[in-house]
């Protein structure tokens, strides 16, 4: 009982950053809604028991960067669990990857309020998770992720991050961990 009680108490914390981090962008109403498919039993029960020991106690599943691989963890309930969050869920770029018949994907553009979304995901699970440098966790990571090219020049935008020549210049660099919301097409 106390690793569901644990992973409820996460899973609040998250939606309230989130929740924060919306209304940051605009978006209230999604981060009202975010992730409620997490409640479900076929999420819930599998995730409690994948990021929690049953004494309540958490397991260590992300890297020094913040980031986890969440597909074939070993746990095939997990696995399938996440597969559905991400189906359920258009705030993820793994909804927007498009497998083509032959091989290979077919990458399609985020809608911008599904972008804001993911955006306050990230920054969300980064307060709720104690490293907050949303900026950071994507400079360290941001290469893994399969993002249409207007989606990712959009996100790096958000996150004071530009490309020049073949360098990354980081406005977070002077402090600043904040998405920078100075700007809004």
């Amino acid at each position: 009982m106390k690793r569901y009680l644990a992973y409820l108490r996460y899973v609040l914390k998250h939606k309230w950053f989130v929740f924060l981090e919306c209304c940051k962008l605009g978006i209230p109403r999604l981060g009202i809604i975010h992730d409620w498919s997490k409640f479900l039993p076929s999420e819930f029960l599998p995730y409690a028991r994948h990021f929690h020991n049953p004494d309540g106690s958490h397991k260590e599943v992300h890297n020094k960067t913040g980031y986890y691989k969440p597909t074939n963890t070993g746990d095939a309930v997990f696995d399938f669990a996440w597969f559905l969050h991400l189906k359920r869920n258009r705030h993820h770029w793994q909804w927007w990857v498009f497998p083509e018949d032959e091989s290979g994907v077919k990458i399609l553009p985020m809608p911008y309020h599904y972008r804001r979304e993911m955006l306050a995901d990230w920054c969300g699970a980064g307060r709720a998770q104690g490293t907050p440098d949303t900026a950071a966790w994507y400079t360290e990571n941001g290469h893994k992720l399969q993002l249409h090219p207007d989606t990712r020049k959009w996100v790096e935008r958000m996150l004071g991050l530009e490309m020049v020549g073949t360098a990354r210049t980081i406005a977070a660099q002077n402090g600043s961990n904040s998405v920078n919301t100075s700007w809004m097409r």
